[in-house]
């Protein structure tokens, strides 16, 4: 276990790197979990981090020690308290940070089983919401277009809840990626759909391609949907935030699964 007390050390300034900057965390292939929760969630699916990172007044913290004594004792830096204040933008929470090298995803040779595409989905509130449900429904892919958020970027992350370690997660991909590989009807939402999502036969595997608030899916991509559904809303409103509608239709196929 090592215990850092100076801004010039050299993990404390790769922290602060990583922390800062979504190019670093990219260049180094490397993710910061934020927290108790996500440091749980991690441990119990992928096993050990790259390092655990304590601040010194959270040392001996009831939630804290039963973490730790899954983390081997040579991955474990105790930081002085006014350098994880550099390097922590949670505020009252407990000062822990895990360092991961990001998982790699991997693209099927063939899509065969449901998935979800994103395209262009730019919030990483939404895109970390999204790849929640996906993981809670069951989904083991997830394909995000260049455009999206960062998927292991801190927020996107925060609001994944842990969902990142449950999925094959693949950035950057193309239609001319993934169109010849995807053996699965592929479904979109649509404010012009001619079906009602509640009344499409949901039962075998699908993919669902979500898009860009503002302007929805691509019209490259919705050149290539089997169909178009839409979500009644009797209450009026033009459209349902993109993670919210995502969260509908995953669930729907949930429904009619059971």
């Amino acid at each position: 276990m090592k215990h850092v007390t100076s801004r010039d050390n050299a993990l404390f300034k790769h922290l602060k790197a990583l922390v800062g900057s979504t190019h670093q965390r990219r260049k180094a292939g490397q993710s910061v979990l934020d927290g108790v929760h996500l440091a749980e969630a991690y441990v119990a699916a992928l096993g050990q981090p790259t390092s655990c990172v304590v601040g010194e007044r959270h040392y001996d913290h009831p939630e804290v020690r039963p973490l730790l004594d899954l983390i081997e004792p040579e991955r474990v830096v105790v930081l002085a308290d006014t350098l994880f204040a550099q390097v922590s933008n949670v505020v009252n929470g407990i000062d822990l940070l895990l360092v991961i090298d990001t998982p790699a995803g991997h693209l099927p040779s063939t899509i065969d089983t449901d998935c979800i595409i994103l395209d262009g989905v730019q919030d990483a509130g939404n895109v970390g919401s999204i790849l929640r449900s996906a993981a809670a429904a069951g989904i083991p892919h997830a394909f995000l277009t260049t455009g999206c958020a960062f998927a292991w970027s801190v927020k996107t992350l925060r609001a994944g809840m842990g969902a990142n370690f449950h999925l094959n997660i693949v950035e950057h991909c193309t239609l001319d990626m993934l169109a010849g590989r995807l053996a699965v009807p592929l479904l979109a939402t649509s404010s012009h759909a001619d079906a009602i999502v509640f009344e499409t036969d949901l039962r075998q595997p699908v993919g669902w391609i979500v898009g860009n608030e503002g302007s929805g899916v691509s019209a490259e991509w919705m050149d290539r949907v089997t169909r178009k559904v839409g979500i009644p809303q009797p209450g009026g409103l033009e459209s349902l935030n993109v993670a919210a509608a995502t969260a509908v239709c995953l669930f729907e196929a949930v429904r009619q699964r059971r």
